[in-house]
C-alpha cells in the first residue's frame, strides 16, 4: 500500500469532540487512535454521523456479534481491505469466532459453517461481488432472518464494502505501519 493520501489528524484537524473519541477508540481497542478515526475524522460533522450509523449495525445490531463479524470478515477478505482484515480478525475472536472460523471467513463452502452462517455468507458474496442477491439465495437466508434481519444484513454488507472502498482509496494505513 502507498502512502495515505491524508494523512491521519491530530487535534487541530479533528477537532475536540473527534480526538476525544479516536483516544477513547484506541483505548477500547487496546492500541494507539485508530488510523480510521483519526483520518474519516478529519470531516468532523460526517465522521460523528457515520460513527452512529456504524454502530448501529456493529456492535448494536439485531444479528448475533459473531454472525455480524463473520459477514464484515466475508466482505473484508472479498475486498482484500487489510485495514478491516486487521481490525476485525481480532474483534471476530473476541466476540467468539474460533480460529479457524477466522481463517475461512473467505471461504463460503467450507464444512465449518452453519447452514445459516452459510446463507449469510452467500448473500455478502452476492451483494459484494454482483451488487444483487439472486432469488435463492435470497429464499434461503429468509429461512434463517426476519424481515429487518434481513435489510441489516445487506446494509452491514454494503457499509462495509463503501468502507473497504474508501480505507483502500484513501491509502488508510494499519495502525502498525505509520
Amino acid at each position: 500500500m502507498s502512502t495515505p493520501r491524508i494523512e491521519p489528524g491530530g487535534l487541530r484537524e479533528l477537532g475536540v469532540v473527534n480526538h476525544a473519541i479516536s483516544i477513547v477508540a484506541g483505548k477500547v481497542i487496546g492500541g494507539p487512535r485508530p488510523n480510521i478515526f483519526t483520518t474519516l475524522g478529519r470531516q468532523r460533522r460526517l465522521f460523528r454521523a457515520w460513527l452512529w450509523y456504524s454502530g448501529r449495525m456493529m456492535p448494536g445490531g439485531r444479528l448475533p456479534r459473531h454472525e455480524t463479524e463473520m459477514v464484515i470478515l466475508h466482505v473484508a477478505t472479498l475486498r482484500a481491505c487489510e485495514y478491516e482484515l486487521n481490525h476485525h480478525r481480532r474483534i471476530g475472536r473476541r466476540v467468539g469466532l474460533s480460529p479457524e472460523q477466522v481463517a475461512h471467513t473467505g471461504d463460503v463452502d467450507w464444512d465449518g459453517w452453519t447452514p445459516r452462517e452459510k446463507a449469510l455468507l452467500a448473500v455478502a458474496s452476492q451483494f459484494v461481488e454482483k451488487r444483487d442477491v439472486d432469488d435463492a439465495t435470497w429464499a434461503t437466508v429468509r429461512t434463517h432472518l426476519d424481515e429487518a434481519e434481513s435489510i441489516e444484513l445487506l446494509l452491514l454488507c454494503g457499509q462495509y464494502d463503501s468502507l473497504a472502498t474508501t480505507l483502500m482509496t484513501l491509502r488508510v494505513q494499519p495502525e502498525n505501519q505509520t
